[in-house]
């Protein structure tokens, strides 16, 4: 009897690896597949100017509102085929608001230089993130509370300062953003490896979110101090 019990809990255990593997390759492609619509519609915004002369208020209106928007959308279709559209709408909106910053950076000089060496920067921090979740044996779970506080301080502080303009401020956000979403990668890979997150566009998208505000931290950091008027 204890055998049978043993051979049923070896059948269990590996069918559960097994789906949590599952889980985490498609998150892998879908991930892949959504840097697509991103790169297209950075392209598109930078091409068409389309919000190079909107204010910073309104722009962080349209982002609100537009991306919170989106994402509920994805989380409500989550567990269906319009979940990937969802998903990959929403990547593509996030395309369009990335291009203020892009097409400000390509007006330098080296600007392709400094956008090619943000997204080699966020590659491997990803990698980095990846491989160590691989290879963390404890629970993370305890992160999340700690991480969530931060991004919404990181949030708050970076509305106020849209009216304080402060470069201090900026430069503090982009730094702290920096370390919170590159910990928030880690802590999402890992929830997928542990079994945390079984819904791979749910897991997609959190991981999306934390590669889209590593790269936009990194390239402003990069346009601020290494971007070439000359």
């Amino acid at each position: 009897m204890n055998e049978s019990l043993q051979t049923q809990y070896g059948y269990a255990s590996a069918g559960l690896a097994a789906d949590r593997q599952r889980v985490l390759r498609n998150t892998y492609w879908l991930l892949a597949l959504s840097l697509v619509p991103t790169v297209l519609g950075a392209w598109i915004g930078v091409a068409t100017g389309l919000f190079a002369t909107m204010s910073p208020g309104m722009s962080a209106l349209v982002f609100f509102v537009g991306a919170f928007g989106l994402m509920f959308v994805v989380e409500k279709t989550k567990d269906s085929a319009v979940g990937v559209a969802a998903l990959l709408g929403f990547t593509f909106f996030m395309g369009l608001m990335l291009s203020r910053l892009v097409g400000h950076v390509l007006g330098y000089k080296n600007g392709t230089s400094l956008v090619m060496t943000a997204f080699g920067g966020t590659a491997v921090v990803f990698f980095t993130m990846a491989s160590l979740a691989t290879v963390i044996k404890r629970d993370l779970s305890s992160m999340g509370k700690f991480l969530l506080v931060g991004a919404v301080i990181l949030m708050v502080a970076g509305i106020a300062n849209i009216f304080l303009q402060s470069s201090a401020l900026m430069l503090t956000i982009l730094v702290l953003a920096l370390g919170v979403f590159s910990a928030f990668m880690l802590y999402d890979i890992k929830r997928v490896i542990d079994g945390g997150e079984t819904n791979y566009i749910s897991a997609t998208l959190a991981i999306y979110l934390d590669i889209y505000n590593v790269f936009q931290s990194l390239l402003s950091l990069l346009g601020i101090f290494g971007g070439d008027r000359d």
